[in-house]
């Protein structure tokens, strides 16, 4: 069977200046993995890649079997960025409505009210979602990427600006796609989630420094700026 997501030796630099160094990694479908390291540390750009949002300067990504950024690798997957950007003159109800309808899902309706129901944003439906705040916009970028169907799910540090009942409902959301047999990859320094995860890779410095199962992981050292002893350069387990 192909690997949910699959990198192989993708690299980015931006001129001179290497912001991912080659990463080659393998998550299988129905995977639960948390990806942690420091701000900086190379993890939006990995996703973007993965997205299809931005192209590798070196090596491949694979969505399930399809190439990153095809139309296969679009249906399969749906990505929350760390900063979600909506249309302008579009309401929350009609991006909803615009994303499931472009995913062919007819019956989307019960599906978003549920969602924003479960978020505590259903009152703000008929707004704008481009003149919320930070919290409330990563509630709106969040119900519309659960309101499509996908095989992989990747969220870019979706925590950030939540107040608790708005973390409590996401942990709720990324548990409920896990156990429909989804592929989660998020993003995050947040505990709560990195404790339900099976596996946890790390980058620093766009270095992929650990990929293993999670068991007493020190996530503190995973997500220094710094490894001055050099002892955990390119580790793995």
């Amino acid at each position: 069977m192909t690997a949910a997501l699959e990198l192989d030796g993708v690299a980015k630099s931006y001129g001179d200046a290497p912001a991912l160094s080659p990463v080659s990694l393998r998550i299988e479908r129905g995977e639960r993995v948390a990806l942690i390291g420091h701000n900086g540390s190379g993890k939006t750009t990995m996703l973007r890649i993965a997205a299809g949002l931005l192209d590798a300067s070196e090596g491949s990504v694979t969505v399930c079997g399809h190439t990153s950024g095809s139309l296969g690798a679009r249906a399969a997957l749906s990505y929350v960025a760390d900063h979600p950007t909506f249309y302008d003159d579009l309401t929350l109800w009609e991006h909803l409505e615009y994303v499931a309808r472009l995913h062919g899902d007819t019956g989307w309706e019960q599906n978003a009210a549920d969602l924003l129901g479960h978020l505590g944003i259903y009152d703000r439906a008929d707004s704008m979602p481009n003149r919320f705040s930070r919290g409330l916009k990563q509630k709106a970028a969040l119900a519309i990427g659960f309101i499509r169907p996908f095989d992989v799910l990747m969220v870019d540090e979706p925590f950030v600006g939540l107040d608790s009942a708005g973390k409590e409902a996401l942990l709720e959301l990324l548990a409920g796609a896990s156990e429909g047999g989804a592929t989660v990859l998020v993003a995050t320094h947040e505990l709560s989630f990195v404790h339900t995860v099976s596996r946890i890779t790390a980058l620093r410095d766009g270095r992929l420094i650990h990929d293993g199962p999670a068991g007493d992981v020190d996530t503190d050292r995973l997500v220094r700026t710094e490894d001055p002893a050099g002892e955990h350069d390119g580790e793995r387990q």
